[in-house]
């Protein structure tokens, strides 16, 4: 008779045993598809493509800033940050002319001060290190007099990734709506 209690016993329904094997295997799902996303995400290009884009934009508009900022007072520290933004032709262009404008800007006494108003990645070639920016700022260019004059503009531009960062290597003014270009 004992054997028979023992084998009732057996097939009883655990409703406790139950529950905690459904939540064990909802849990275990939940951490596949988590884990799985996660996986996804991690090891997606586009997150570091949007990265890349974010960086380039950042050092663009920092340097678009950086090359219409100088102070006569400053100039060896203004003209230094100059060269630190640039790379190649651009940059070889500002040190072939640093002794030349430094002796104007001396002499003119002014002081130039950029804020970026706003700024877009147009193009971005990750892989060969190169990107495009349009950045749209104020220039505040006040005179040895004490005279103030604001004026916005936009600017074109090119960048070029060096030993891991992004510097400019060409810049220029963006045409405005309804003037020839040529």
């Amino acid at each position: 008779m004992k054997s028979a209690v023992r084998l009732l016993d057996v097939g009883r329904f655990r409703p406790l045993t139950a529950l905690a094997l459904a939540l064990t295997l909802v849990a275990g799902g939940f951490a596949a598809w988590a884990g799985q996303d996660w996986y996804r995400a991690a090891h997606d290009d586009r997150a570091a493509y949007a990265a890349e884009r974010d960086a380039a934009l950042s050092a663009g508009e920092q340097a678009v800033q950086n090359l219409n900022t100088l102070d006569h007072r400053e100039l060896k520290r203004g003209l230094d940050l100059w060269a630190s933004s640039t790379t190649g032709e651009l940059h070889e262009q500002l040190a072939a002319g640093r002794d030349e404008f430094a002796t104007q800007v001396k002499e003119a006494k002014t002081v130039s001060t950029a804020r970026v108003l706003s700024g877009a990645v147009t193009e971005l070639d990750d892989r060969a290190g190169r990107a495009r920016v349009l950045v749209a700022l104020r220039v505040t260019v006040e005179a040895a007099d004490g005279a103030k004059t604001d004026k916005d503009s936009r600017m074109l531009g090119e960048l070029t990734r060096t030993d891991g960062r992004w510097k400019l290597s060409a810049l220029g003014q963006a045409p405005v709506g309804g003037t020839s270009t040529g």
